[in-house]
């Protein structure tokens, strides 16, 4: 579903100064300066509306956690979200999945969240994909060794696809689930994910980690792919 444009988004953005940053390039490597004593840092990939950045970052203070978002209609509500909650430990970037190595220096970063992305279901678009090895290939640079991506969709096809994926870029499968919520609500939850919930339909979830691995050469560059909802 694509955002309606605001026409009070930027004096609303301005309002969120104290968790916009700007200039994602400019703080490779020194994320940790605005949380010092972070014990880990952690990326969300297409934060969306930030239900599930908030509630995170509220319940895990002292964990330092960048959102993600492209479509600044959809960030500056997570902004908003963050600012009511009074949270010290979230920061929200306007950007683009591909960028993730320009914005994060070799091993900064603890973990990864990819939830809900866009699915691309056609096979000609399959290098779109946010779980594409290519893509998982690209985090590897960022992430720590032995730093987790923590992904959940509700598309079927494509949790099938990223379960073949993320081996084939170096990470270990684990906690792999087809229906994470079967038995009750498991953790926090998107606003995606809530609505998802509420309808009966089962979510996808599993965490790849990071271990070592020599990389073959890419196909192709990720940089002209999609981030996700």
């Amino acid at each position: 579903m694509r955002m309606r444009k605001k026409k009070n988004l930027v004096p609303r953005m301005e309002r969120c100064a104290a968790v916009h940053v700007e200039d994602g390039f400019f703080m490779r490597g020194h994320w940790r300066d605005l949380l010092p004593g972070a014990t880990e840092l952690r990326v969300e990939l297409g934060c969306g509306k930030g239900r599930f950045t908030v509630e995170t970052a509220a319940a895990e203070p002292e964990v330092l956690f960048i959102a993600i978002e492209r479509v600044a209609d959809a960030l500056v509500v997570a902004m908003e979200r963050a600012m009511a909650a009074g949270l010290k430990n979230v920061f929200f970037v306007v950007g683009d999945a591909a960028a993730l190595p320009d914005y994060f220096a070799e091993d900064e970063v603890d973990r990864i969240y990819v939830n809900f992305c866009d699915p691309w279901p056609p096979k000609r678009q399959a290098k779109r994909r946010l779980t594409h090895h290519n893509f998982l290939q690209l985090y590897r640079r960022v992430l720590k060794m032995g730093g987790e991506i923590h992904f959940k969709t509700d598309n079927g096809p494509l949790f099938e696809f990223s379960l073949e994926e993320f081996p084939q870029a170096g990470y270990t499968l684990s906690q792999v689930t087809r229906d994470l919520h079967g038995q009750g609500p498991q953790g926090v939850m998107t606003d995606y994910e809530a609505k998802f919930f509420a309808e009966g339909l089962p979510i996808n979830r599993c965490v790849g980690t990071k271990i070592p691995w020599e990389a073959l050469l890419s196909e192709e560059s990720p940089s002209d792919a999609g981030t996700p909802q």
